[in-house]
């Protein structure tokens, strides 16, 4: 899976949408449950840390199996330590990749979650620099 572009947030605007906290039925709607909770301002649930968060649109179907697809957008933080397992934003010989970190010891892989792709195992002659965990995906229906 490959990074299309890159995008800072914008924090300027400020949505405040209405949000219903009831829970909701696949089948049909219970009266009961409807009200208004209040405002939800999604930069305030999806944007942890402002300064050190970006937005990338993604390609590929390696990470399919992980819920990413083809044109969803990526919520990707640069604050936040990776740790194994976490899924990243990786920029590899200087390509950006998105894949899920495997780290064992020294050995460091970036792991697809499609198993028509093999892991990338990292050689100490690559160039290799984590950009982010993803801690959001944001994609159609």
């Amino acid at each position: 899976m490959h990074v299309e572009a890159v995008y800072a947030p914008d924090l300027s605007t400020r949505y405040k949408l209405p949000v219903f906290l009831g829970r909701l039925p696949a089948g049909f709607p219970s009266p009961a449950d409807d009200y208004l909770e209040g405002k939800l301002d999604l930069n305030r649930h999806l944007i942890k840390h402002p300064a050190a968060t970006f937005f990338v649109r993604v390609s590929g179907d390696s990470m399919i199996e992980a819920g990413i697809h083809t044109g969803d957008l990526l919520v990707v933080d640069r604050a936040l330590e990776a740790v194994d397992g976490n899924v990243i934003v990786a920029a590899l010989d200087g390509e950006l990749t998105v894949k899920r970190l495997s780290k064992r010891g020294k050995t460091i892989r970036l792991v697809p979650a499609n198993t028509n792709y093999q892991p990338i195992e990292i050689q100490a002659q690559q160039s290799f620099e984590i950009w982010g965990v993803v801690t959001n995906v944001i994609h159609a229906l």
